[in-house]
Protein backbone atom coordinates (compact mmCIF):
# COMPACT_ATOMS: atom_id res chain seq x y z
CA UNK A 1 0.00 0.00 0.00
CA UNK A 2 1.37 3.85 -1.22
CA UNK A 3 0.67 5.07 2.36
CA UNK A 4 2.50 8.82 1.43
CA UNK A 5 -0.56 8.79 -1.75
CA UNK A 6 -3.05 8.24 0.75
CA UNK A 7 -1.75 10.65 3.02
CA UNK A 8 -1.39 13.69 0.07
CA UNK A 9 -4.47 12.41 -1.37
CA UNK A 10 -6.27 12.64 1.61
CA UNK A 11 -5.29 16.03 2.51
CA UNK A 12 -5.84 17.10 -0.96
CA UNK A 13 -9.48 16.44 -0.46
CA UNK A 14 -9.88 17.79 2.74
CA UNK A 15 -8.76 21.31 2.00
CA UNK A 16 -11.43 20.60 -1.23
CA UNK A 17 -14.37 20.04 0.70
CA UNK A 18 -13.25 22.54 3.15
CA UNK A 19 -13.54 24.96 -0.05
CA UNK A 20 -16.59 27.27 -0.89
CA UNK A 21 -18.71 25.41 -3.09
CA UNK A 22 -22.65 24.23 -4.03
CA UNK A 23 -22.00 21.01 -1.40
CA UNK A 24 -21.00 23.37 1.34
CA UNK A 25 -23.98 25.55 0.70
CA UNK A 26 -26.50 23.11 0.53
CA UNK A 27 -25.04 21.54 3.98
CA UNK A 28 -25.15 24.82 5.38
CA UNK A 29 -29.08 25.28 3.73
CA UNK A 30 -30.09 21.78 4.82
CA UNK A 31 -28.79 22.22 8.29
CA UNK A 32 -30.62 25.59 9.46
CA UNK A 33 -33.17 25.29 8.00
CA UNK A 34 -34.40 21.71 7.91
CA UNK A 35 -34.69 18.70 10.76
CA UNK A 36 -31.13 17.04 11.74
CA UNK A 37 -32.36 13.51 9.78
CA UNK A 38 -32.95 15.64 6.50
CA UNK A 39 -29.80 17.51 7.02
CA UNK A 40 -27.61 14.24 7.40
CA UNK A 41 -29.24 12.75 4.57
CA UNK A 42 -28.08 15.12 2.61
CA UNK A 43 -24.95 14.69 4.03
CA UNK A 44 -24.86 10.90 2.91
CA UNK A 45 -25.98 12.07 -0.54
CA UNK A 46 -23.14 14.29 -1.09
CA UNK A 47 -20.70 11.59 0.02
CA UNK A 48 -22.18 8.64 -1.86
CA UNK A 49 -21.92 11.12 -4.60
CA UNK A 50 -18.19 11.81 -4.03
CA UNK A 51 -18.09 7.38 -3.79
CA UNK A 52 -19.41 7.39 -7.16
CA UNK A 53 -17.80 9.88 -8.76
CA UNK A 54 -14.32 8.24 -7.19
CA UNK A 55 -14.94 5.01 -8.05
CA UNK A 56 -15.97 6.12 -11.67
CA UNK A 57 -12.61 8.24 -12.04
CA UNK A 58 -10.38 5.33 -10.79
CA UNK A 59 -11.82 2.47 -13.02
CA UNK A 60 -11.83 5.16 -15.98
CA UNK A 61 -15.47 5.51 -16.85
CA UNK A 62 -15.51 9.10 -15.93
CA UNK A 63 -12.21 9.57 -18.39
CA UNK A 64 -13.90 8.00 -20.83
CA UNK A 65 -16.91 10.44 -20.90
CA UNK A 66 -15.15 13.09 -21.13
CA UNK A 67 -13.02 11.49 -23.72
CA UNK A 68 -16.42 12.31 -25.96
CA UNK A 69 -17.54 15.42 -26.76
CA UNK A 70 -20.80 15.05 -27.12
CA UNK A 71 -21.79 13.24 -24.18
CA UNK A 72 -19.42 15.01 -21.72
CA UNK A 73 -21.23 18.61 -23.46
CA UNK A 74 -24.77 16.62 -22.69
CA UNK A 75 -23.69 15.83 -18.98
CA UNK A 76 -22.38 19.51 -18.57
CA UNK A 77 -25.66 20.87 -19.93
CA UNK A 78 -27.60 18.20 -17.50
CA UNK A 79 -25.57 19.69 -14.67
CA UNK A 80 -25.89 23.07 -15.20
CA UNK A 81 -29.83 23.17 -15.39
CA UNK A 82 -30.29 21.17 -11.99
CA UNK A 83 -27.70 23.42 -10.40
CA UNK A 84 -29.25 26.51 -12.24
CA UNK A 85 -32.92 25.49 -11.19
CA UNK A 86 -31.81 24.60 -7.51
CA UNK A 87 -30.69 27.99 -7.52
CA UNK A 88 -33.58 29.59 -8.97
CA UNK A 89 -35.47 27.94 -6.12
CA UNK A 90 -33.16 29.30 -3.44
CA UNK A 91 -33.45 33.07 -4.72
CA UNK A 92 -37.52 32.36 -4.91
CA UNK A 93 -37.32 30.96 -1.55
CA UNK A 94 -35.51 34.61 -0.38
CA UNK A 95 -38.09 36.29 -2.16
CA UNK A 96 -40.75 34.70 -0.63
CA UNK A 97 -39.43 34.99 2.75
CA UNK A 98 -38.82 38.53 2.30
CA UNK A 99 -41.94 39.84 1.18
CA UNK A 100 -43.33 37.49 4.38
CA UNK A 101 -41.40 39.66 6.50
CA UNK A 102 -42.28 42.74 4.87
CA UNK A 103 -45.74 42.53 5.29
CA UNK A 104 -45.49 40.87 8.60
CA UNK A 105 -46.98 37.66 7.34
CA UNK A 106 -45.02 35.03 9.41
CA UNK A 107 -45.29 31.29 8.75
CA UNK A 108 -44.99 28.59 10.93
CA UNK A 109 -41.38 27.72 11.10
CA UNK A 110 -40.59 30.87 9.55
CA UNK A 111 -41.43 28.46 5.86
CA UNK A 112 -39.55 25.58 6.97
CA UNK A 113 -39.27 23.41 3.77
CA UNK A 114 -40.36 20.62 5.59
CA UNK A 115 -38.39 18.39 2.81
CA UNK A 116 -38.70 14.47 3.79
CA UNK A 117 -35.48 12.37 4.39
CA UNK A 118 -35.26 10.92 1.04
CA UNK A 119 -35.87 14.60 -0.45
CA UNK A 120 -32.25 15.72 1.61
CA UNK A 121 -30.78 12.50 0.41
CA UNK A 122 -31.51 13.05 -3.35
CA UNK A 123 -30.47 16.65 -3.23
CA UNK A 124 -27.31 16.01 -1.81
CA UNK A 125 -26.88 13.34 -4.01
CA UNK A 126 -28.01 15.14 -7.21
CA UNK A 127 -26.21 18.51 -6.63
CA UNK A 128 -22.59 16.78 -6.80
CA UNK A 129 -22.82 13.96 -8.88
CA UNK A 130 -24.56 16.22 -11.55
CA UNK A 131 -21.47 18.53 -11.36
CA UNK A 132 -19.40 18.36 -13.81
CA UNK A 133 -16.64 20.11 -11.98
CA UNK A 134 -17.05 17.67 -9.43
CA UNK A 135 -16.53 15.18 -11.73
CA UNK A 136 -13.43 16.79 -13.68
CA UNK A 137 -11.19 17.15 -10.35
CA UNK A 138 -12.21 14.21 -9.62
CA UNK A 139 -10.69 12.60 -12.95
CA UNK A 140 -7.63 15.33 -12.57
CA UNK A 141 -7.03 13.84 -8.94
CA UNK A 142 -7.27 9.98 -10.04
CA UNK A 143 -5.47 10.76 -13.26
CA UNK A 144 -2.21 12.19 -11.46
CA UNK A 145 -2.13 10.19 -8.63
CA UNK A 146 -3.91 6.76 -8.88
CA UNK A 147 -1.95 5.75 -12.21
CA UNK A 148 -2.51 2.34 -14.12
CA UNK A 149 0.73 0.42 -12.30
CA UNK A 150 -1.03 1.26 -8.25
CA UNK A 151 -2.16 -2.14 -6.47
CA UNK A 152 -6.05 -2.43 -5.86
CA UNK A 153 -5.72 -2.35 -2.58
CA UNK A 154 -4.17 1.01 -2.84
CA UNK A 155 -6.93 2.01 -5.22
CA UNK A 156 -9.97 0.40 -2.54
CA UNK A 157 -8.04 2.16 -0.01
CA UNK A 158 -7.71 5.85 -1.70
CA UNK A 159 -11.61 5.18 -2.88
CA UNK A 160 -12.39 5.04 1.27
CA UNK A 161 -10.53 7.48 2.47
CA UNK A 162 -12.50 9.69 0.08
CA UNK A 163 -16.28 8.74 0.95
CA UNK A 164 -14.71 8.39 5.11
CA UNK A 165 -13.63 11.98 4.99
CA UNK A 166 -16.65 13.51 3.06
CA UNK A 167 -19.00 11.78 5.57
CA UNK A 168 -17.07 13.04 8.24
CA UNK A 169 -16.72 16.71 7.43
CA UNK A 170 -20.42 16.81 5.73
CA UNK A 171 -22.02 15.36 8.83
CA UNK A 172 -19.95 17.52 11.00
CA UNK A 173 -21.52 20.35 9.55
CA UNK A 174 -25.36 18.96 9.65
CA UNK A 175 -24.79 17.98 13.31
CA UNK A 176 -23.44 21.14 14.27
CA UNK A 177 -25.57 23.70 12.58
CA UNK A 178 -28.89 21.49 12.80
CA UNK A 179 -28.87 21.99 16.62
CA UNK A 180 -32.15 23.78 17.79
CA UNK A 181 -30.02 26.81 19.63
CA UNK A 182 -27.86 27.49 16.69
CA UNK A 183 -30.81 27.38 14.25
CA UNK A 184 -32.76 29.00 16.43
CA UNK A 185 -30.06 31.97 15.97
CA UNK A 186 -29.43 31.86 12.21
CA UNK A 187 -33.17 32.13 11.43
CA UNK A 188 -33.20 35.51 10.83
CA UNK A 189 -30.37 34.98 8.59
CA UNK A 190 -32.27 32.42 6.57
CA UNK A 191 -33.63 34.65 3.74
CA UNK A 192 -29.42 35.69 3.16
CA UNK A 193 -28.26 31.91 3.59
CA UNK A 194 -30.71 30.80 0.42
CA UNK A 195 -29.56 34.13 -1.41
CA UNK A 196 -26.06 32.93 -0.90
CA UNK A 197 -26.93 29.71 -2.12
CA UNK A 198 -28.85 30.44 -5.12
CA UNK A 199 -26.30 32.76 -6.45
CA UNK A 200 -23.70 30.16 -5.55
CA UNK A 201 -25.40 27.38 -7.52
CA UNK A 202 -26.47 29.96 -10.92
CA UNK A 203 -22.83 30.95 -10.47
CA UNK A 204 -21.09 27.38 -11.36
CA UNK A 205 -24.54 26.95 -13.60
CA UNK A 206 -23.26 30.10 -15.97
CA UNK A 207 -19.26 28.81 -15.51
CA UNK A 208 -20.33 25.43 -16.88
CA UNK A 209 -22.76 26.68 -19.61
CA UNK A 210 -20.05 29.26 -20.26
CA UNK A 211 -17.67 27.00 -20.87
CA UNK A 212 -19.99 24.69 -23.33
CA UNK A 213 -21.13 27.99 -25.65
Amino acid sequence: MELHLLISLAIIHSVALASPGPDFALVVKMASQESRPTAIASAVGISVAILLHSLLSVTGVSLLIKSSDLLFVAVQLIGASYLGWMGIGAIRSTVSQWRSKASSQHLDNDNHLGLSIKQGFFQGLYTNLLNPKAMVFFITLFSAMITPDINFITKVSAVFIMLTLSLIWFIFIALVLSKPLIQLRVKRASPVINLVTGIVFITIAIIIVSGVI
